[in-house]
């Protein structure tokens, strides 16, 4: 993988050229070819929407991409990216500040099931995709989708500890439970009916089936036609090794691209003891109705 490019040092002339490689009337989404960019420019683009998707054909050179219109929000952001099949011949960046480059997407199944990047207040929100060296560049496209929204609180990002998206596969600490279950999008009392494995998208699909919808943001658990069963499927990325298991467990998590994703799974009664020791010592930060 060849370094990242600083962004201070394109600064110098590069910014100024526009790539006219774009061929898409959709104000949200973008997609265009590197064919008809000039040879060594910087190509510029923005999109304004909240969520949308970038589809680069025969990627060449570089393209910046600002996100969420020209004026940096006097709150912080999280944005979201999801590769589509195939992601090749680029590599996807988050601008930081100072010039620095954050690399998001790259081709190979190493960043499969997509990552989240945190803007801190009024700081910049754009990507920058730059081409990698190839001496073939049919079939090539690197395309994602993006999810942008405002965040109030910097410190809980949605792809923190945990099995879900960016998380270290490890179990989640006590304090990293209560937390979790006051901030998820989804908390789900409920057992593991299968486990099935996407080794092209490098991710593993939990089917739950819920006993206790304690909370969810989207309507992720419905009522099934057979057995009246409320089932749903929750991803993680398939390095986690999840593998399925007797007893229940407390599932929580967050939506990305009205997807649900994991991010801790307590067994049941290990979260119930947590609670209760936190619960004693007046330190829980929200109250969880368990029954």
């Amino acid at each position: 993988m060849p370094p990242p490019v600083l962004f201070c040092a394109l600064c110098c002339g590069l910014l100024a050229a526009s790539a006219r490689a774009s061929y898409s009337t959709d104000p949200c989404s973008w997609r265009g070819s590197g064919l008809t960019q000039e040879p060594g420019s910087v190509g510029q683009l923005a999109l304004a929407c909240a969520e949308g998707s970038v589809e680069w054909l025969y990627p060449v050179g570089a393209l910046r991409l600002a996100l969420g219109g020209p004026d940096p929000s006097t709150r912080p952001g999280v944005a979201c990216l999801r590769p589509l099949r195939p992601f090749t011949g680029a590599q996807v960046f988050a601008e930081r500040a100072g010039g620095t480059l954050e690399l998001l997407l790259a081709e190979g199944p190493g960043l499969a099931g997509g990552r989240c990047v945190h803007w801190g207040p009024r700081e910049r929100r754009a990507l920058f995709l730059q081409a990698t060296p190839q001496r073939d560049i049919s079939r090539r496209a690197a395309a994602f989708r993006f999810e942008l929204r405002e965040d109030g609180r910097p410190e809980l990002l949605p792809q923190g500890p945990g099995l879900g998206m960016n998380g270290a596969c490890r179990p989640c600490s006590d304090a990293e439970l209560l937390l979790a279950a006051c901030t998820s999008d989804f908390v789900i009392h409920g057992t593991i009916h299968q486990v099935a494995h996407d080794t092209e998208l490098q991710e593993s699909v939990i089917t739950v089936v819920a006993s206790h919808v304690l909370r969810q943001k989207l309507p992720l658990f419905l009522v099934g036609s057979s057995e009246g069963q409320r089932q749903a499927s929750i991803r993680t990325l398939l390095r986690c090794g999840v593998q399925p298991g007797p007893g229940t467990f407390l599932f929580m998590g967050w939506s990305r691209f009205g997807e649900a994703w994991l991010g801790c799974a307590p067994r049941f009664q290990e979260f119930r003891r947590a609670y209760a020791v936190a619960h004693a010592a007046r330190l829980n930060p929200c109250e969880v109705a368990l029954d």
